[in-house]
């Protein structure tokens, strides 16, 4: 994905890339051996995942990105939530608000954003317990937001589009 796309060429494009990443994991769950799978089953399961994860943490930061000119400076997602509540777009700012913490736990593990997806359970966002992730996976602490939970990078790409729309119109 290239910066200079505008926002709904990127997310187009990370459209494309999450599918293939989806059609990967799907496949592999497909003839997985046994209940376990075998470790070469597990591996290609496991990197599906990380690609995804990759996609929508890179959708969310080139987002911010090519969308920050139109705050000053400061913390764009909370700026963005404040202007579309302000707005009367108050589902959409929990939505935007959701996949800001998701994308920060994806990012950075078990901090504030973690503790207050656990804290306030939503419909978007599926949190796992940190016990049952993935403790291997270096800095990107994979398992601990389900995205492959069908829906999840539709609803992350929707919103990003009407967030775009809002701030472009306005």
């Amino acid at each position: 994905m290239e910066t200079s796309q505008t926002v709904p060429e990127l997310v187009a494009a990370a459209q494309a890339d999450a599918k293939t990443s989806q059609d990967k994991i799907v496949a592999v769950r497909e003839h997985f051996e046994g209940s376990d799978g075998s470790k070469a089953q597990v591996e290609d399961l496991r990197a599906a995942y990380v690609a995804l994860e990759a996609v929508v943490v890179d959708t969310f930061t080139l987002f911010e990105r090519q969308m920050q000119h139109h705050f000053r400076r400061g913390p764009f997602s909370r700026k963005l939530t404040a202007a579309l509540s302000d707005a009367g777009k108050a589902d959409l700012a929990e939505r935007v608000h959701q996949y800001y913490l998701a994308v920060n736990v994806l990012k950075h593990g078990k901090g504030a954003s973690y503790r207050e997806l656990l804290a306030a359970p939503s419909g978007i966002i599926h949190v796992r317990p940190a016990e049952i992730s993935y403790q291997d996976e270096g800095p990107a602490p994979s398992g601990l937001i389900d995205i492959g939970v069908p829906g999840f990078f539709d609803g992350l790409a929707a919103t990003l589009l009407e967030a775009y729309q809002f701030l472009e119109n306005r």
